[in-house]
This record gives C-alpha cells, sequence and structure tokens, in this order.
C-alpha cells in the first residue's frame, strides 16, 4: 500500500490538465506520478539469509521513456501462435513491430507475395517459441534473428538489417521442433531440437512400436542455412543451449522412459541434460560413420542408448524444461518442471566426463531449491540468477556462488529474494543474459496468464509480460504489459549493437529473382512500365511507384489470366512507403522505399477494377491509383 502522502501526491498529478502536462515541469511531475504508480513491488518475499540487515542499493534505472525519447534496448519477442516475431522497445515495453515469419500479414502481403509464397511452401501459420540471436565473440553481432516453428518443424532467419525473413528452412526427419540456439564464439551453427520422437524413418513402419521411436539434435549452418547433421537420441528434447566456446550443446530431455502416454512419462524419477560433444560428431561425420534416413540426404549419427563419444546424459529431475548458460561460461542450469531445484552443471567438469574420468552426475556442482515449478534462469553478469517458477508464480533471484557453498555443505542460504508475477510466469530473460557482457539492468517475466490484471476482452485474456528493474539489490516490478498470443520467450539487446536501415538496400536472394525476370523480360525495374505476354493466360505488369502516382495509370488483361504485378517504389525518402490494392481480388500488400514486391493473382469477371496505394504516402494519397480492365 502506498503511504496517505504518496497517494495524496498520485491524486494531484492525475488531476493535470492535458495542457499543462505537456510542458515541461509537468513532464516531470508526470514522470513522478508513473513512477510512483507502477514501482510497486506486488508481492516481495524476500528471504532471510543474513544479509537483509543491509540497506538495499538504490535502483539507478528509469522506467520511464518520454515521447519523443528512445527506448536504450530492442527486444525481439516470440509470438507463439500468430507465427511472427515481435520488437518491443526496452524499457517502455513500447510494441514497436511485428515481423511476419511463418504466418499470412494482411498488412504486408506476407505469405502471399510471391518471394514470401516461396519461402513458405503453401503454408499459413506457425507457431514461434524460442527467438535468439546470431553471435561474435561471446556476444550479438547484430546480423541476424533465429527463431522456430514448433508446429511445421521449420527454422526461420530474418536479416536485422531490414528486419524482414530472408530464409525458411524445413528440417528434415524432425517433428516438433522446440528449442533453438545458435552458437556464440561465431556465427556458426545453430542447433534444433525435436521434441516428438517418431519412427524414424517416418514412412509408415513401427507405427505402433515405441522402442523404435527416436528424437533429434540438428546443427543448421547460419549463414547458408543448409542442414549439416543430426544426432539421433531417445526420449523427447526440450530445450536447448551453446557454450561459449564452441566445443557443446545441451537439450534437456523428459520423457527417458520412451512413453507416449502421461502415466508412462512420469514413471522414472529422473531425466536428463544431454550434452553434444560438437568435435567428436563433425569428425564422425566427415568420416563417413553416418547414415541417412527415408529421401533426406542429411548425415545422422545414431547415439540411442547409452553415452558415448557423441552424447553424454547428465541425470537431472524429472522432465527438466529449461537449459541456460551463465555469462561466464562455468555453468549450464537446467530446470526441472516436477523438482523445486535448479540443476548447476560445470562446464569444465565435462571433458572429464567424455574421457570416462568422472561420471556425467559427478559434474553437477549445485542444486538450489528455488521454488515449485522451475522453468528458466537469466543472469544479471554479477553472479545471480534469476528463475522463473510457474506454479509459485514467483521469479527467484539467486547467488551462485553461494549455491556452490551450500552444495558442498556450507550453511548458507543462496536465495536472495522471491517477488511475485501474475500468472504462472514460463520464460524469463534479462538485459544481454544470454550473452558475456549481461548487464544486470532489466528482467522479463512472461507470464501465461493475465486473469484480472485488464480489463475483460472475453473467453481469450491476453497474457502479462511484466518488466522488473534488477539494478538494485531487489527486484522491483515496474510495468504490466498485456499481450498476444502466448509469447515464449524473448531477448533484451542493447540498442547500439542494432542497426537496421530505413531504405531497402536490394541486395537479398528476394532481388535476385527479380533481376532475373527483369533480365527476362528487358525491363529495368526501376524505371520502366510495362506490360508483358508471358504466354497464352499469362501477363506480367512491371509498374513503378512514386508520391503520389503510380507509373502506369492502366492496365488491360482478360478474365481469367494470371497475372504478376511487380511494383518498385522509386522514392528513396526514409518511412515513404507504398502499397497495391485491388479490390475483389484479394490483393494487398507493401512496397518501402527502394523496394520491389510482387503478387500473382488470377483475374476476376469482366469489369473495372480500381487499384490503389493503402499506405498513406502524400497529401494527394486518395487520389493515388488506377484501372485495371478486364475484359
Amino acid at each position: 500500500m502506498k503511504s496517505s502522502s504518496k497517494a495524496k501526491q498520485n491524486n494531484s498529478d492525475q488531476a493535470l490538465g492535458r495542457r499543462r502536462f505537456l510542458t515541461g515541469v509537468s513532464m516531470a511531475g508526470g514522470g513522478a506520478a508513473l513512477g510512483a504508480m507502477t514501482g510497486c513491488d506486488g508481492g516481495d518475499n524476500s528471504a532471510k539469509n543474513g544479509k537483509s540487515g543491509n540497506a538495499p542499493k538504490a535502483h539507478a534505472n528509469k522506467a520511464e521513456v518520454a515521447p519523443g525519447k528512445l527506448d536504450d534496448y530492442y527486444g525481439f519477442w516470440s509470438g507463439g501462435q500468430s507465427g511472427e516475431i515481435r520488437i518491443v522497445g526496452i524499457p517502455s515495453m513500447r510494441e514497436l513491430k511485428r515481423i511476419p515469419v511463418f504466418n499470412r500479414d494482411a498488412a504486408t502481403g506476407w505469405g502471399a507475395t510471391d518471394f514470401s509464397k516461396q519461402l513458405l511452401k503453401g503454408t499459413q501459420s506457425g507457431d514461434t517459441h524460442h527467438v535468439h540471436l546470431s553471435y561474435d565473440k561471446g556476444t550479438y553481432d547484430g546480423r541476424y534473428v533465429f527463431v522456430n516453428d514448433k508446429s511445421q518443424a521449420r527454422l526461420a532467419r530474418v536479416n536485422i538489417k531490414t528486419m524482414e525473413t530472408d530464409k525458411i528452412i524445413d528440417i528434415p526427419n524432425a517433428q516438433g521442433t522446440h528449442g533453438i540456439f545458435p552458437q556464440r564464439h561465431k556465427t556458426g551453427l545453430v542447433f534444433c531440437n525435436s521434441e516428438f520422437r517418431t519412427p524414424l524413418p517416418n514412412d509408415g513402419r513401427d507405427l505402433d512400436d515405441p522402442k523404435k521411436y527416436a528424437a533429434l539434435h540438428t546443427a543448421i549452418d547460419g549463414e547458408t542455412m543448409e542442414v549439416k547433421w543430426q544426432v539421433m537420441v531417445e526420449g523427447n528434447l526440450d530445450l536447448c543451449a551453446t557454450d561459449y566456446k564452441g566445443l557443446y550443446s545441451f537439450a534437456t530431455c523428459y520423457n527417458s522412459e520412451g512413453a507416449v502416454t502421461l502415466e508412462g512419462m512420469m514413471a522414472s524419477d529422473q531425466d536428463y541434460c544431454y550434452v553434444f560433444n560438437l568435435a567428436n560428431i563433425e569428425k564422425a561425420v566427415k568420416g563417413g560413420k553416418s547414415i541417412t534416413l527415408g529421401d533426406s540426404p542429411v548425415p545422422v549419427i545414431d547415439a540411442r542408448g547409452e553415452n558415448s563419444e557423441f552424447v553424454t546424459r547428465v541425470p537431472v529431475p524429472k522432465s527438466p524444461h529449461g537449459v541456460n548458460i551463465d555469462p561466464t561460461g562455468k555453468y549450464a542450469i537446467c530446470s526441472g518442471k516436477l523438482s523445486p531445484t535448479c540443476t548447476v552443471i560445470a562446464i569444465d567438469k565435462l571433458a572429464e566426463v567424455f574421457s570416462g574420468k568422472i561420471k556425467p552426475r559427478d559434474s553437477v556442482v549445485a542444486e538450489p531449491e528455488v521454488g515449485l515449478g522451475p522453468l528458466h534462469t537469466a543472469f544479471d553478469g554479477k553472479g545471480n540468477a534469476y528463475t522463473s517458477i510457474f506454479l509459485d508464480s514467483v521469479m527467484t533471484k539467486w547467488n551462485i556462488a553461494d549455491a556452490l557453498k551450500q552444495f558442498k555443505g556450507e550453511d548458507v542460504n543462496p536465495i536472495l529474494q522471491k517477488i511475485d508475477v501474475h500468472y504462472q510466469v514460463g520464460h524469463t530473460n534479462a538485459s544481454m543474459s544470454e550473452t558475456k557482457d549481461a548487464d544486470g539492468k532489466w528482467l522479463v517475466a512472461l507470464c501465461k496468464f493475465s486473469k484480472d490484471r485488464f480489463l475483460n476482452v472475453g473467453c481469450l485474456h491476453p497474457e502479462n509480460d511484466q518488466l522488473f528493474d534488477i539494478s538494485g539489490e531487489k527486484m522491483k516490478l515496474v510495468h504490466d504489459g498485456p499481450t498476444f498470443p502466448e509469447p515464449h520467450d524473448a531477448v533484451i539487446v542493447k540498442s547500439d549493437l542494432i542497426h537496421p536501415t530505413s531504405i531497402q538496400p536490394r541486395t537479398d536472394d528476394r532481388f535476385k529473382m527479380y533481376a532475373d525476370w527483369a533480365k527476362e523480360d528487358g525491363v529495368n525495374l526501376m524505371k520502366d512500365n510495362k506490360v508483358i505476354a508471358k504466354g497464352p493466360g499469362k501477363v506480367r505488369v512491371y509498374m513503378t511507384s512514386m508520391a503520389p502516382k503510380f507509373g502506369m495509370n492502366e492496365f488491360q488483361v482478360k478474365s481469367g489470366d494470371e497475372v504478376q504485378v511487380i511494383i518498385t517504389n522509386q522514392d528513396n525518402v526514409e518511412d515513404l512507403s507504398h502499397g497495391f490494392c485491388v479490390p475483389q481480388h484479394d490483393v494487398n500488400f507493401l512496397v518501402n522505399a527502394q523496394d520491389t514486391q510482387s503478387y500473382t493473382f488470377v483475374a476476376g469477371k469482366p469489369g473495372l477494377y480500381w487499384y490503389y496505394c493503402p499506405w498513406f504516402c502524400h497529401a494527394l494519397h486518395l487520389e493515388m491509383r488506377g484501372r485495371m480492365m478486364v475484359s
């Protein structure tokens, strides 16, 4: 509860008129009010560990980002069942952009334009779970964003320069691609876990023989987006991680029983964190010690069964979910959904595990009790970890060094604080947490349920993204934000590492496709406006646009013709976008400055159809149109 004096101050600030609020003096007052209104602790369940007698360190962060000011961080959010990626400003939590990836997006035409249809191969939906950026020397290099599609076993890449999807690949032999993670020492391999076990090859044989099912750990080249190899293992693979040296990749494994029912999956009292030895795997692949499955030429290493030179299985509590590497690169931390503990694995002990000097479980150096239903762990770069606790609906802050001491038998409590979230938090991440440069400024909790936190909007409620200031000794809740639907993961990146362009550079595969068409038809994309007959019933329409008019006022086609419209935006002004929309033909797409986009459709029944620009571009925007005459 706020004090009465604070409440009076809030009432006074909220009573400010709009005109007065917009003055500089009132802006400062409004900022203080916002801090007071959003800075409550929610429910602080701080642990008593002998350190609480010290006065908490003051928070240096300001959660308010005033109008006209820019955020300090980019947040890359997975879009869940929407199949997209969202870009959020941190700490304002303002949604800045939605990047369509596996979904049909009516605003931009993604999923219907010619290039996007080539990438999507007829699909119109996806389920994005994990979003991660490319690395160089242990930190983000600002080049790519990778994201999975669990529903169709795909991996996509977004070019950060344009914030557009430039590659989508199918992962062979796999179902339910879930956890992904790139290598951190360079833009090398991206590892993908198939969560669902299937018969391999999955061609109709062994359908009801679960003993012959397997899951796959897949390595994909982040530069070429080509599948390099796969490792076949038992159990369901969940989340993924990589070390900082390029030696190992990690995967949590649940259902080590290999069951196909919930009851069977709960039979054992432990599961595993799988550790893949990358050098040994690649040596075997180069040495021809692999197999292939079905129609796929991708080399596959069969590593099912006992620990081997390719993979070791570190025993952890039942049903592990998250696996995260701390910024020092020393520890992999696993969280088991059915245990109140986190398991800390010393990465430098893994070489001894693979050499047979110690047992896999001997690499475990701590197992602190953090709460009921731990899922994921983030880091502040100061030796502290932050674990999301699903069943307790809290975030737990704990100290790694103290957890190591406690495991050795010392009388120390590593738990520093627990704070309520609303409600049932899934993923969490902190600013730069998954790099060597974790800075301990901000933490997000992606809560699965909002319940009573926002206005009722019907049967499907929004979820709740909550932002915490972690710059002081105590976590402090500073923002609630409704979101839809179910973001599974998020990454928070310093803004000075991200450098998008504002004018289309015309350099990716899409423009090679357009250049080939233009060469074939003898057309200059940036200048020409022509209708080219491509054979019986096929027409290409090349058209330019410059505010406030199209380069072609009209064109004629026949009913039933396949019409391919190729639009080039000649404007060279930042944020001056055009589009192309044809009523009654389901044609609507975006063309940014200096961009080219194309769309293929079938001309409808005879008649006159006005095409127009649907993106506001000029004072005479409404006049920017032309006639498609269908005979």
